[in-house]
């Protein structure tokens, strides 16, 4: 069991804050990297099938937006060598800090942010672009591990554990959700799975959970966008083959399947995608439909197969062997913050879920979502550098 040995480490037996002595020498999860990479690389190359119409958009080449692509890769790669030489413990005590400049990034977005497909989801400053809901997720996610570690003590005390932990949840995903509902849904649940993880009441993430469903139905209550969006999935799981349907907002769904149909098993080939003309955002939300399409079932499940092993690698290894009760609950946590984005944006390419915006961390084309992934994923190459039997 990964809680009761960790807990059984942690209350035993002293040790240092996260093994930083004991850690040298200590290679980082080899497995984790390598599965990072391939997906970087497997993503530039899909980028480059599905951005050529968007480039046209913009009056410039497939090939300059593929390079600005590559160097963000290269940036991410760096964050992640970095975060990966700093001491978790350190970034747990500031992602409070970071979590409330999420705050006001969040609130600005809201008055001031760039409208695309009728949400503001980023800020811009000239050809810089920013989406605080990725700094918020993960500022999120290292905080409440850090909450729930630090009060293991009283964890199933309503007062002192519960309503701390939960103000920072409902505050952050409240902000999130007025214009990214999907994101702030996907978050509360991947702070409930840490939540309880850790020890936390499962009475009192179950009212977490009312709330945040509470909190869901008025949001979609006021917005006929997303009241669209819920309504148009039922209609595709119906009658999807409609010509009402067709010519409606499930549009995507319908090119998003075709792309599929037309991959088979092994794809029509590289750069020879037809769904990329059609498709809305196919280098981002869509694609896993692109990546479907031109390297078929195959390709398409060698993909989800790599998000399969950083699940793996992360929750199985990582978390099992981490020195500490914090060093645990960030690892569950950045794995959920990488995987559950991309097997959503798999499920919505597929029609297995309503369409909902969320990008393939490291695959989809976008500078923010690929540093704040490279972040969690450096967090988790630090945490693995440790070993629970050093202590024991």
């Amino acid at each position: 069991m990964i809680v009761s040995d960790t807990f059984k480490k942690q209350y035993l037996f002293e040790q240092p804050a996260n093994g930083s002595a004991s850690a040298r020498g200590v290679p980082s999860d080899r497995w984790l990297l390598v599965g990072v990479i391939m997906l970087m690389m497997a993503g530039l190359v899909a980028v480059y099938s599905s951005i050529a119409f968007f480039a046209e958009t913009r009056n410039t080449t497939a090939g300059t937006l593929v390079g600005a692509h590559a160097a963000k890769m290269l940036i991410s790669l760096l964050v992640i060598i970095f975060v990966s030489k700093v001491d978790y413990d350190i970034l747990a005590r500031l992602s409070r800090y970071a979590l409330l400049l999420s705050w006001f990034f969040l609130i600005i977005v809201t008055l001031y942010g760039t409208e695309v497909f009728g949400a503001r989801r980023a800020l811009s400053i000239g050809a810089f672009s920013f989406q605080p809901s990725s700094l918020a997720t993960v500022s999120l996610l290292v905080y409440v591990s850090h909450l729930v570690c630090s009060k293991q003590a009283y964890i199933r005390d309503f007062k002192r554990a519960f309503i701390p932990i939960m103000i920072w949840v409902l505050v952050t995903c409240a902000l999130i959700a007025l214009e990214d509902f999907s994101s702030a849904a996907l978050l509360l649940a991947m702070c409930l799975v840490v939540m309880f993880v850790g020890r936390v009441s499962a009475l009192h993430i179950s009212a977490l959970l009312l709330a945040g469903l509470i909190g869901a139905g008025a949001i979609l209550a006021q917005s006929a966008e997303r009241q669209s969006r819920l309504t148009n999935y039922v209609d595709q799981v119906r009658h999807i083959e409609s010509s009402e349907f067709q010519l409606s907002s499930g549009y995507q769904a319908q090119q998003a399947q075709i792309a599929i149909a037309q991959g088979g098993v092994f794809g029509v080939g590289i750069g020879k995608s037809t769904q990329r003309d059609f498709l809305p955002a196919p280098y981002n939300d869509y694609i896993y439909a692109i990546i479907t399409e031109e390297y078929g079932l195959v390709g398409a499940g060698v993909v989800l197969l790599l998000y399969v092993l950083i699940l793996f690698r992360g929750i199985g290894v990582i978390a099992k062997r981490a020195p500490d009760t914090l060093g645990m609950l960030l690892a569950v946590a950045c794995t959920l913050g990488v995987t559950m984005f991309a097997f959503v944006n798999a499920g919505v390419a597929v029609g297995l879920l309503p369409v909902t915006g969320l990008p393939m961390p490291f695959i989809s084309y976008g500078g923010t979502s690929m540093l704040f992934s490279g972040v969690l994923i450096g967090i988790l190459l630090r945490i693995s550098k440790f070993r629970e039997e050093q202590y024991g």
